[in-house]
């Protein structure tokens, strides 16, 4: 008989979000967790860190393989196993942090500070940020927000601050459910944040190590259970976001893409909006000229100024809206066109021309401009990180793919700060992120491959998103990709962490394919 807060799944076969792939799962093996009821948050808490447990002692005497569950986002079976998931969804707590709870050594203040329950939605973090007084806001967001913290944090999801970064860069504290009779509060050793108070309130263990943080914040749920997320807000901000374009693919365009220095671009909004917090650059690879304005680039960009009162919010509508990224628009076009389940470079046009047709800038909070994407199964989504001055080379590059393996989508191009995180995939100090985005099948995926090994080939040092389409990682791959240093860094991570028969548990074919699952140099 299970506790009280645990519900047996009956599953035996799990679809992603976006429909890319279907998973076997052993009967009976998987669970849904929920807050036992309890006078005090604090009680409920405890109470689903001792379920936690349970299942990872459950795990250890029935043989079983074990992963959480968020929102199912990922296109790839990063987060899945050869055993059962655990849906950590209405796991959602969430609330600001106390002086008292704060350590002194703190170099903020504590009104900073915010705590996440692991299955708390970022879109509704947004909401209930925004709902405080004075309003608080995350430091930067994707344009798809239906993941949850833990999901979002555990593949590096990014967003496009030029100056922030991704998740994982406003995350100073985490707890782990590291064994059956083991819980760990875990921060930088060199950026104090919990006090004594608040790791008893959690009743867990204080581990306080760089590297170690560093390597638990993208992990892909194999260091673990993540039960709680504590973050760095900020005071609420606007953005003003301008679209521009078709403007010309030429030496202005290609040199603000490699230094991020937008001064001979003259962007309308520019010295009065406040300084560019979001720079895209997108292209239609099917109708695409160097030189040519009318067949050139897409450019959206953000301003970021001090939130005022009275603010009237952003209206939203249901068709193209600024906060989509590509892969919401895509979902669009398909919902406005039935039947068009394989787009050609006709439709990609279509897709283009209803997106971007000039619009005035617009004005909102990032609660407001970047919504909970709808979206349409069967899209495709690959994204490679590079350095931003490899960025002109690489369109060029993946235009000339395109002529010989046409992809049914397009490209997009986000600018990010570079992470902290061991295996982030946003690991370039200053990092570009090509996202292909198109709908999947046979020709998406022979697109994705070609431009892999022509980036290979071309010596263009490039990351893969661990959410998004790729299927081409292997061990070879990766160290190449972050260096033998780095990669053994987050093996001996969570070799320290967890005990030999915990591995086991959280362990899947993935990590074993890109030879993170090693225990004193062997395979699990």
């Amino acid at each position: 008989m299970t506790p009280k807060g645990i519900d047996p799944l009956p599953i035996q076969k799990w679809t992603n979000k976006h429909e890319n792939f279907t998973h076997d799962l052993v009967p009976n093996a998987s669970f849904k967790l929920w807050n036992p009821p309890g006078q005090k948050h604090r009680e409920r808490y405890l109470a689903t860190t001792k379920n936690f447990q349970w299942l990872i002692n459950h795990a250890l005497n029935n043989n079983l393989k074990l992963r959480a569950m968020g929102s199912g986002w990922s296109f790839t079976k990063i987060g899945v196993t050869d055993g059962g998931l655990i849906d950590t969804a209405s796991l959602n707590f969430s609330f600001p942090i106390s002086e008292n709870y704060t350590n002194t050594n703190y170099v903020k203040q504590s009104e900073d500070l915010y705590f996440l329950q692991c299955g708390a939605i970022i879109h509704e973090v947004n909401t209930r940020l925004a709902a405080k007084n004075p309003q608080r806001s995350i430091k930067a967001s994707g344009a798809s927000n239906g993941q949850t913290i833990a999901g979002a944090l555990s593949t590096g999801t990014h967003g496009a601050a030029i100056k922030v970064g991704a998740i994982p860069d406003f995350v100073v504290g985490l707890h782990i459910i590291t064994g059956s009779n083991k819980h760990i509060w875990l921060e930088r050793a060199s950026y104090p944040v919990a006090s004594t108070e608040f790791v008893t309130w959690l009743d867990a263990d204080l581990v306080k190590d760089d590297a170690l943080f560093n390597a638990a914040l993208v992990s892909f749920g194999s260091f673990g259970f993540i039960h709680g997320v504590m973050i760095e807000t900020e005071p609420q901000f606007l953005l003003t976001e301008h679209r521009e374009g078709p403007i010309a693919y030429n030496d202005i365009l290609k040199n603000a893409m490699k230094t991020l220095d937008f001064t001979g671009l003259n962007l309308p909004g520019t010295g009065i909006n406040g300084a560019i917090y979001h720079f895209e650059v997108l292209f239609n690879i099917h109708d695409f000229e160097p030189n040519n304005p009318a067949k050139g680039a897409f450019v959206k960009y953000m301003f970021k100024k001090p939130f005022q009162l009275p603010h009237i919010p952003l209206q939203r509508n249901n068709d193209f809206t600024y906060g989509d990224d590509l892969l919401g628009i895509i979902s669009t076009v398909l919902d406005k066109l039935p039947g068009s389940g394989l787009l050609i470079p006709a439709m990609v046009n279509l897709m283009f021309g209803l997106a971007f047709k000039p619009e005035p800038p617009r004005v909102g909070t990032i609660r407001e401009m970047f919504n909970y994407t709808k979206f349409r199964g069967k899209v495709a989504s690959a994204a490679m990180a590079i350095d931003i001055q490899d960025s002109p080379r690489a369109v060029e590059l993946i235009v000339e793919v395109n002529k010989q393996k046409p992809f049914p989508g397009g490209l997009s191009l986000r600018y990010v700060k570079g992470t902290q995180a061991t295996l982030g995939f946003t690991k370039f100090p200053n990092t570009c992120v090509l996202e292909m985005d198109g709908v999947d099948g046979q020709p998406a995926r022979d697109f994705f491959d070609m431009v892999w090994n022509k980036f290979e080939q071309e010596g263009i040092a490039y990351t893969l998103h661990w959410g998004k389409i790729n299927f081409n990682l292997n061990e070879t791959r990766l160290n190449q990709m972050y260096g033998n240093t780095k990669v053994q860094a987050w093996v001996d991570a969570r070799n320290e962490l967890l005990d030999t028969p915990v591995m086991h548990i959280f362990t899947n074919p993935f990590i074993a394919q890109c030879g993170l699952a090693k225990i004193n140099g062997a395979i699990v």
